[in-house]
């Protein structure tokens, strides 16, 4: 009923820069918090940055100052702008949010991930 749909993955080099994009479709009647997430091989998937319905930011600590996350609600859409990439930014990331249907059904939904690969 509800989904997401990232773009704007793919392979830079370190320094550089990338911007991803979030679409949510369906039967949306609401869209709480949206976010990027990350998985690097290997490793456990972690929270890169959060946005709530307000405006309302957060990072982990490793990308604060080099990455932004922003949203248009009017286009259902979250963003996560990517500069001074980093090897170590390498992983396939993933969107996030926490959604209400038109039926008032509650959803955490999931976007199929994106590759971003940071090369030295």
């Amino acid at each position: 009923q509800v989904q997401l749909v990232e773009s704007g993955g793919g392979l830079v080099q370190a320094g550089g820069s990338l911007r991803l994009s979030c679409a949510a479709s369906g039967s949306i009647f609401s869209i709480n918090a949206m976010g990027w997430y990350r998985q690097a091989l290997g490793k456990q998937r972690e929270l890169v940055a959060r946005i709530t319905t307000g405006g309302s930011t957060n990072y982990i600590d490793s990308v604060k100052g080099r990455f932004t996350i922003s949203r248009d609600n009017a286009k259902n859409t979250v963003y996560l702008q990517m500069d001074s990439l980093k090897p170590e930014d390498t992983a396939v990331y993933y969107c996030h949010a926490l959604m209400v249907t038109t039926q008032l059904y509650e959803y955490n939904v999931w976007g199929q991930g994106t590759q971003v690969t940071v090369s030295s």
